[in-house]
């Protein structure tokens, strides 16, 4: 992913008031714990997100429940999951519906903290569609593309949360191995 593409997620991200923590795979529990609030709920990045997650050394922290109640998810403050792929133009973020619970952990919280790596970026839409087409057709995929906190202004004045999480934060991860990971 070239610097500009990174560049550019961050700052849209900025400017839609999502958080930001950057660094190496093998420090990812470590900025999940200082992103997530208590209680929090997950999906392990190896069944969530990208297949390259299952060789890499990102993990969550111990705290993380990661196979949460119905009752876990109504109580959480968070929800962690990986996102697929990353949109630098709108600084939106894939997630997958999936069996392991994805969706309703992201969707159900206050806070979402995503976890992507950077070589998952693209930098538009076109691209990100490109992406997609074929494991949509070929897989049957389902997307949702979020772009920060949840929002709207449908009764009066913006409301953040009302259809999702308050808060979005994002930790971003470099490549241990400049070889790895490459798409």
């Amino acid at each position: 992913m070239s610097l500009a593409d990174t560049s550019t997620f961050t700052g849209r991200l900025d400017d839609l008031g999502v958080a930001v923590s950057a660094g190496p795979s093998a420090e990812c529990a470590a900025m999940v714990e200082a992103a997530a609030g208590e209680p929090a709920v997950g999906v392990p990045l190896d069944r969530s997100g990208p297949a390259a997650f299952a060789d890499s050394p990102a993990t969550l922290p111990e705290r993380i429940e990661t196979e949460p109640t119905t009752a876990d998810l109504r109580g959480a403050h968070t929800g962690v999951t990986a996102a697929s792929l990353g949109v630098a133009e709108y600084g939106s973020v894939a997630l997958e519906a999936d069996a392991t619970g994805t969706e309703p952990v992201s969707l159900f919280v206050d806070r979402h903290v995503v976890v992507l790596r950077e070589a998952d970026l693209v930098p538009d839409m076109p691209d990100a569609f490109e992406w997609l087409g074929p494991r949509a057709r070929d897989e049957s995929v389902d997307v949702v593309f979020a772009t920060g906190p949840s929002a709207t202004a449908d009764m009066g004045g913006l409301v953040h949360g009302a259809h999702g999480p308050k808060e979005v934060h994002v930790v971003l991860l470099r490549e241990d191995d400049p070889g790895e990971g490459k798409r």
